[in-house]
């Protein structure tokens, strides 16, 4: 179930449509980024991953995302960071959404080697 947004008098609580945008991004972006780790050998540990939309309102009162900001947290082991990295821009590469975007798109790793 979605809902507008609370401030347009939705439901407070119910994913909205930008949710789901959002999250469409963070789990292409995810998948693409673990079909990468695959391709590149890496023995990934652990991934997390925070998405935040930023929304520029107009005064015509329309919208638009202006940017969304990833924040995988990656934890891998017997591999180097720079191997990581190609996987991440590998997956932004091949991510169909990442690509259909018209907003920014930045993406703020933190990773971890064991």
């Amino acid at each position: 179930m979605f809902s507008v947004p609370a401030q347009l008098h939705g439901v407070e609580g119910i994913l909205t449509p930008e949710d789901a945008f959002v999250g469409a991004l963070n789990t292409c972006y995810m998948l693409m980024f673990l079909w990468s780790c695959e391709r590149l050998k890496v023995d990934l540990v652990s991934y997390e991953c925070e998405a935040e939309g930023h929304v520029k309102e107009f005064l015509d009162r329309t919208s638009t995302f202006d940017r969304i900001v990833l924040r995988p947290t990656i934890a891998a082991r017997g591999c180097t960071v720079e191997t990581v990295k190609r996987a991440l821009k590998l997956a932004e590469k091949y991510s169909l959404v990442w690509q259909l975007i018209k907003a920014k798109v930045s993406l703020e790793p933190v990773i971890r080697i064991l």
